[in-house]
């Protein structure tokens, strides 16, 4: 099996279990993510496999982290997640890309984030739900962090948090890639 298809069943299985303990019928979920019903229930059938966002946004929705709803080992406290099995979300033919290193529910989605940024791109995120903060540290390059349309610059050894509730992105405008690890803890849903 591809871990393509381990990730796809592992989403649908996780969706379904999450979406059922909140006791949320697929229209709740669908409103309250977002996504059409449709597409919940694809995922949940594993018949497709989601854009980033709409995983965010159902997360979002669920109360739990990306993590949590790829998660295909249910193991003891202590999670050790080998480099190889890092999630990478998203990339760019330009080599820009983000990997979920880690993750956990404590008392909300909490997650660990590597970012690469190449010169000239960018990443845009919608607004998270309110009371999510986000944690950054630049490691390399120079991060341009733009929150609610007011850019912020953060240089490599430097780090910055912010308030995700509002429109945000992240971008290189500099001439060597930007690498970063970010931390992102969302509330748990009530």
């Amino acid at each position: 099996m591809s871990d393509l298809d381990l990730l796809t069943q592992s989403l649908a299985r996780n969706v379904k279990r999450w979406r059922t303990e909140r006791a949320f019928t697929l229209d709740a979920l669908a409103a309250r993510a977002g996504v059409s019903r449709g597409m919940l229930i694809q995922i949940e059938q594993a018949r497709t496999n989601p854009s980033i966002g709409t995983v965010v946004k159902i997360g979002d929705a669920l109360g739990v982290s990306i993590t949590t709803l790829l998660d295909y080992e249910r193991g003891p406290r202590v999670r050790i997640v080998p480099a190889d099995r890092a999630v990478r979300l998203w990339h760019t033919e330009a080599g820009s890309w983000n990997r979920l290193l880690a993750g956990t529910e404590a008392p909300g989605p909490v997650e660990m984030w590597d970012w690469r940024l190449m010169p000239g791109e960018s990443s845009d995120s919608d607004p998270h739900p309110v009371g999510t903060v986000e944690l950054i540290h630049v490691t390399a390059g120079q991060l341009t962090l733009t929150v609610d349309g007011t850019e912020h610059r953060v240089p490599a050894g430097a780090s910055a948090s912010f308030e995700a509730d509002t429109p945000h992105t992240y971008g290189n405008q500099g001439d060597e890639p930007m690498e970063m690890v970010m931390a992102v803890s969302v509330p748990p849903v009530r």
